[in-house]
């Protein structure tokens, strides 16, 4: 696992990086930014995806539910990306103790993407103010590089629960036609 999240984000980073130029402003944060966005289309989707019944599933009793881990990534990325702002955090788990229903899950998941897409705007020499994170110092830049990791570790957990589920991950389903 320590391999395959550093794996993991230089793959999204290079998919993004190949989709969007760069300001030079902004080259740190903005690699960040493309690799988040990625893997939190394929969080958001794979929430879709997943049936409602299936948001109770847990592959093993001392794991979360499906609908605990999407609740989890929208109260971890709201704390985060609010310490990456410097803003007044809630609490990491509201969400996951506080939200049930797929619907619920889904909004509280879109609307901290929304809030974390402002964190993400930030330029390379705003995002090098230096915060404090989990109880030790480190720069804004550093708080979204763990917020782009944390989504991609957990969306590791969401692959493995949709093929116990029978259903093919976001990011191994084929891309959609262009036209």
């Amino acid at each position: 696992m320590k391999l395959l999240v550093p794996a993991l984000m230089v793959l999204f980073a290079a998919q993004a990086q190949a989709q969007q130029p760069r300001a030079a402003s902004d080259l740190a944060v903005g690699t960040s930014r493309g690799a988040w966005q990625q893997v939190t289309a394929y969080i958001t989707q794979a929430a879709e995806q997943m049936p409602e019944k299936d948001y109770a599933f847990r592959p093993t009793h001392d794991v979360r539910t499906f609908g605990q881990l999407i609740g989890h990534l929208a109260g971890a990325q709201n704390l985060i990306c609010a310490t990456a702002m410097g803003e007044k955090s809630r609490s990491e788990d509201e969400i996951e103790k506080s939200v049930t229903t797929k619907a619920g899950l889904i909004a509280a998941l879109r609307a901290s993407t929304e809030y974390c897409a402002r964190a993400y705007a930030q330029t390379d020499a705003v995002s090098a103010g230096e915060i404090s994170l989990f109880g030790g110092k480190s720069t804004r830049l550093g708080a979204l590089t763990l917020n782009t990791t944390h989504n991609a570790e957990h969306y590791g957990n969401i692959v493995t629960y949709l093929r116990i589920r029978g259903m093919v991950p976001p990011s191994s389903q084929p891309p959609p036609p262009r036209s």
